[in-house]
């Protein structure tokens, strides 16, 4: 299945944990907002590294997405992967395998981001059981 739409997204940088080293590693906390297929918020958190190279980086950061899909509610766990070298990115955005609860329980699948402009899309190819 598939399917499509926009989001809107808040990131704020965050503190480490009290008592805890600063490991040079950004920290955001993520607070999306999905239209389209997908009607559904999401708040998680994300962990970046820069380096000294002029446009390479990552990031890793975990979400769940809580809303209708498809006609079905529930919620479920992303997990994203994201890499830039010189310029070049890449990204995967899984869901994270037995996450899916109520009527998504199950869901399997990958979701892919498109921003242009300024606004952001997604395109999410899914399974149901």
């Amino acid at each position: 299945m598939h399917a499509s739409g926009t989001f809107d997204v808040k990131l704020a940088p965050q503190s480490p944990a009290p008592g805890v080293e600063p490991a040079a590693l950004g920290r955001m906390s993520i607070d999306k907002r999905f239209h389209g297929d997908l009607e559904a918020t999401s708040l998680g958190e994300m962990l970046s590294a820069g380096t000294g190279i002029p446009g390479s980086a990552g990031y890793v950061a975990i979400e769940r997405v809580t809303g209708m899909l498809g006609g079905r509610e529930g919620s479920f766990v992303l997990m994203h992967y994201g890499l830039m070298e010189r310029g070049t990115p890449s990204l995967r955005v899984s869901v994270v395998p037995d996450s899916g609860t109520g009527a998504l329980e199950g869901i399997r699948g990958e979701l892919t981001i498109r921003i242009e402009q300024g606004r952001h899309e997604y395109g999410f190819e899914y399974e149901l059981p």
